[in-house]
């Protein structure tokens, strides 16, 4: 019986389990990395943040592909993160984990030779107290997060971290709150003055420090924010970071959402679909159900508010988003074409046709971000080289 379970398991990561499925293309990966680079000054280096399951994509596979694209760090929210990496045999690439961490998580983290963000002194004595490690202290310039605002207690924490024995001062660091809003009136700017006046002259008494604080939208909008190390998350996963059109940017989506239709039935006028009826036909027409439903993290919020790619034509989906299952309005023709056991793009391109994550957002009222991560652990990630399948992630 075991034999029998792994070897289903084992169709299932190639791809055999249909019902939904997420397609990852690591090479475009790697290119959108060797992309973002291209934009950098100065020599900065390139941090891939993998975050969230590599934003839904596989930490894994996804900090590999970053690492043959040109990324030199990686970055993640917490030490579970941190320790998967490196059991993934990711040993020796600098990692940052920049989430708060409670005592037993900074000792993992330290543990696994990970660098933390700290901004008081009782984080640094807590660092000490784990036997030490890399810091990087973090100054809020206006998220409103992370970070003290004050320049004199981050100036005690720098002076305290410099003299502590076993501690490291390696960076200095801040976040945007609207790199990616156009019309900002002027906050973004804000914040980077902030960051370059206060580290900037430490950068200079302190030549060894890596000061970073660009994500992918601050990347395209501005060369001066480079600094020594920038943190590309949405954009290395072929995401647009201001949320229109990844294309636009030169970007390549990397994950591509299907799943099929499993029945196609007659719908007369008056009947429904769903629950709660929230469709009803007014004419004559034919319903396609999908397997696939909010319990894979295909939203509740695109009942009746959503496209779907089935055989390269476009078709609106029909009534309340199930656990499990959704509908599709496929017309009357839809009962004589054939339409049964075809393969549904959700996110992807099919023929000249192509809906995005950003598509699906605009839709929800969202991000492409939030897209991305909602998908569910039912959803297999399987993984491919422009087209060419991947058993496992390629080696770092």
């Amino acid at each position: 019986m075991a034999d029998t379970l792994a070897g289903l398991r084992a169709r299932a990561a190639m791809g055999a389990y249909r019902r939904a499925h997420a397609s990852v293309n690591l090479a475009a990966l790697e290119r959108n990395c060797a992309r973002m680079r291209r934009e950098l000054r100065d020599g900065a280096a390139l941090c891939a943040v993998v975050k969230a399951d590599g934003y839904g994509h596989g930490a894994l596979p996804s900090a590999r592909a970053a690492l043959a694209g040109g990324a030199s760090w990686l970055a993640v929210a917490d030490a579970r993160e941190a320790l998967e990496l490196r059991e993934g045999g990711l040993t020796e690439v600098p990692i940052l984990v920049m989430g708060p961490l409670e005592e037993g998580e900074l000792e993992q983290a330290l543990g696994a030779g990970a660098d933390v963000v700290i901004w008081r002194e009782d984080q640094l004595g807590a660092v000490i107290q784990a036997g030490g490690g890399r810091v990087h202290v973090k100054l809020d310039t206006g998220m409103g997060r992370l970070g003290t605002r004050e320049r004199g207690q981050a100036a005690d924490v720098l002076a305290a971290a410099r003299s502590a024995s076993g501690v490291v001062l390696a960076g200095l660091m801040t976040h945007f709150a609207t790199a990616d809003e156009r019309d900002d009136e002027g906050f973004f700017e804000q914040q980077l003055q902030e960051f370059t006046s206060w580290a900037a002259p430490l950068k200079r008494e302190h030549p060894q420090l890596i000061l970073h604080a660009a994500n992918s939208a601050a990347v395209l909008r501005a060369p001066e924010a480079h600094f020594d190390m920038v943190r590309c998350g949405i954009s290395i996963y072929g995401m647009d970071p201001f949320g229109v059109d990844a294309i636009e940017r030169e970007l390549e989506p990397v994950l591509e959402l299907s799943s099929y239709v499993a029945e196609v039935k007659a719908c007369g006028p008056r009947q429904s679909a769903g629950y709660g009826r929230t469709f009803r036909a007014s004419e004559d027409t034919a319903i396609a159900l999908l397997p696939i439903g909010y319990g894979d993290g295909w939203r509740r919020a695109l009942s009746n508010n959503g496209e779907v790619l089935i055989a390269g034509a476009r078709y609106p989906m029909a009534g309340t988003v199930s656990m499990d299952s959704i509908t599709v309005e496929v017309g009357a023709a839809g009962l004589e074409a054939g339409l049964r056991g075809e393969r549904a793009q959700l996110i992807g391109a099919d023929g000249s046709e192509r809906i995005s994550a950003e598509d699906v957002a605009r839709r929800i009222g969202t991000i492409n971000y939030e897209v991305t991560c909602g998908l569910t652990r039912r959803v297999p990630r399987t993984y491919h080289r422009d087209g060419t399948a991947v058993a496992e992630p390629p080696p770092g």
